[in-house]
């Protein structure tokens, strides 16, 4: 139980601090027993980024082990600081920038170039919270173009599992069953009519996509699609020292040059985290109206800074592929439907948040637990992005009003979904000369909402 209670219908307590709201465990917020589970089971997902740090980056394990220590601490800051968005990377624009990656030899060049695109990914979230238009610009862009950005970019998650040589090759039996059962767990009317009448079946849906995950490393050790793992006693120890002199302090930093090769793929990212934004939001309204037990601050400038702060941290102490996202929309989607089913099974918003990474960090420590998990990395990462798949098209359909949204943001979702490092870029674009040219009545002066539903009733009647 936590020191502070929430009076029915109030804001979730909190010490203000500036443009934060802080809050802590069994002080603001009660723990929550089945995300701290979840916790010590997901954060192998952020263990998966080791591969490509040793890859594209030239570290050893031990230094990559250390990166993933300040990725853990960076988790915990958006509930800390008063984010209600469960955060991950900005995992649709990691495609792009490996693709950037490329261009620089691993090693000393590659740590520059990532610290170069960090920091920019960190000063445009800071420029756009400070100055406020961060908030803005979810009122200011068509809403085909944010809805395009968002299917776009789990139509990629989608195909990068999909493509020839991708890990539906490797692991087509554990990743299809384990993908099946997250998605029914998760999503499945059906069930939530089991879970209505059965509390095994509550229990279940409580851990979100854990059972999908465990079952489908259960069938990738049966099938020998995963090699068994080495299981280790003790206490990791990852590096620090070693991991000091992959960092920018030690190899240098970047020239101008770097810092201008990078603005593309930053503005790239951005544009992908600013859709991460608006699902994790639309996540919170679409269950926001079944608690009337609590007022959710929808605070999209404070979602701004705080991401600002983390990509800061990641570039001078961790440069880090994956980038620091706003939302990592699996387990922000598991947190809100576990938050719809009433206070009793969540107190708050924020306790599910605080309390899954948190237990995320604590995980990192276990040896056990790291090499268990370990052999098994791939499908942590594969069912993530399959999920987050699914729940990017479901609500960037939602946010479609009319058809011609949905005909403009089909446009631009198949654009920005290319195999080419400029599709973010071309998508953008085009969503804008499409949403000028076909969806505005009048070409110039000031456009209003209705005047679309005016355009529309007419385009009826004329086909009548």
């Amino acid at each position: 139980m936590q020191a502070i209670k929430r009076d029915k219908g109030a804001e979730q307590p909190y010490w203000p601090a500036g443009p934060f709201k802080i809050r802590l465990p069994f002080i603001h917020y009660r723990w929550e027993t089945p995300e701290m589970i979840q916790g010590l089971i997901m954060f192998v997902v952020g263990l998966a980024m080791i591969p490509l740090l040793q890859s594209y980056l030239g570290m050893p394990y031990e230094a990559a082990l250390a990166f993933t220590f300040i990725a853990g601490v960076c988790y915990i800051l958006p509930s800390l600081l008063g984010v209600p968005l469960v955060p991950g990377w900005i995992t649709p624009a990691i495609p792009v920038v490996l693709l950037y990656l490329k261009g620089f030899e691993p090693g000393p060049d590659a740590i520059k170039a990532m610290f170069a695109l960090q920091l920019e990914v960190s000063i445009i979230f800071l420029i756009l919270g400070i100055t406020r238009l961060g908030s803005k610009l979810v009122h200011i862009i068509p809403n085909s173009l944010k809805s395009g950005i968002i299917i776009g970019a789990g139509i990629a998650a989608m195909m990068g599992e999909l493509k020839v040589g991708g890990r539906i090759d490797a692991t087509p039996i554990s990743l299809i069953v384990g993908s099946i059962i997250s998605a029914y767990v998760l999503f499945s009317l059906s069930f939530k009519n089991v879970v209505d009448g059965s509390a095994f079946a509550k229990k279940i849906a409580n851990f979100g996509m854990v059972p999908g995950m465990i079952i489908a490393m259960i069938v990738g050790w049966t099938v020998g699609e995963y090699t068994l793992p080495d299981i280790e006693w003790g206490i990791t120890q990852p590096d620090f020292a070693l991991m000091w002199q992959y960092l920018a302090f030690s190899v240098g930093f970047p020239g101008w040059d770097v810092f201008l090769l990078a603005i593309p793929t930053a503005l790239i990212a951005y544009v992908i985290a600013f859709g991460d934004i608006v699902v994790g939001f639309t996540l919170v309204k679409r269950v926001d109206h079944l608690r009337d037990d609590e007022k959710i601050e929808d605070n999209v400038d404070r979602v701004h800074l705080v991401t600002a702060i983390r990509n800061a941290i990641h570039a001078f102490f961790a440069p880090w592929p994956g980038l620091a996202g706003p939302l990592w929309t699996a387990a922000h989607a598991t947190v809100a439907e576990r938050y719809a089913m009433g206070r009793k099974a969540m107190d708050s918003i924020y306790s599910g948040g605080g309390t899954f990474w948190i237990s995320g960090l604590v995980a990192l420590f276990l040896l056990p637990l790291v090499t268990f998990f370990k052999p098994v990395l791939p499908i942590a990462l594969s069912l993530t992005l399959i999920l987050t798949a699914y729940i990017c098209i479901m609500v960037g359909m939602e946010q479609l009003k009319n058809s011609t949204e949905r005909g403009v943001a089909g446009i631009v979702a198949v654009t920005l979904a290319m195999p080419d490092p400029r599709s973010t870029v071309y998508a953008v674009v085009i969503g804008l000369v499409l949403y000028f040219l076909i969806e505005r009545p009048k070409l110039l002066g000031r456009h209003k909402p209705e005047d679309n539903v005016i355009f529309e009733d007419a385009l009826k009647q004329e086909s009548a």
